[in-house]
């Protein structure tokens, strides 16, 4: 029996209240507009197994606060720069997660796609396969 007082779906639910939660195509509409950044948290397995979409800065979830932190020695400038990122995984989970996380250490122009790499693929979003 477990002893957690609150399991992935209540987390999640959390999370989109504070990360902007955007439909598909909403992400479309954003894919390569000025000022837009994706960011795939997946696992490189799962980009080599699905593919990626073309121009999303590809931040594994276990590295993204560490990457986002000017202060880290693993500091990405990607992360620097005054950008809105639109957070994705493969299903929307992961995401909103790093979205809450990223959000409370100060970015505050982050969403997140409702669906995730799933939806985007189900709704013919531009993707690249490995070579």
């Amino acid at each position: 029996m477990s002893n957690i007082t609150k399991g992935i779906y209540q987390l999640v639910e959390e999370a989109n209240q504070i990360v902007d939660e955007i439909t598909v195509c909403e992400a479309l509409e954003l894919y390569q507009q000025e000022g837009v950044q994706f960011v795939d948290i997946r696992d490189i397995r799962e980009l080599d197994r699905e593919g990626r979409i073309p121009g999303a800065y590809h931040c594994p979830r276990g590295m993204l606060e560490f990457w986002i932190d000017p202060e880290s020695p693993y500091a990405k400038s990607v992360f620097q720069k005054d950008l809105t990122f639109v957070l994705f995984c493969a299903g929307g989970l992961r995401s909103a997660l790093a979205g809450r996380a990223i959000v409370e250490m100060g970015l505050s122009k982050v969403k997140h796609i409702h669906g995730g790499f799933a939806a985007w693929r189900d709704a013919d979003g531009a993707i690249q396969l490995k070579d």
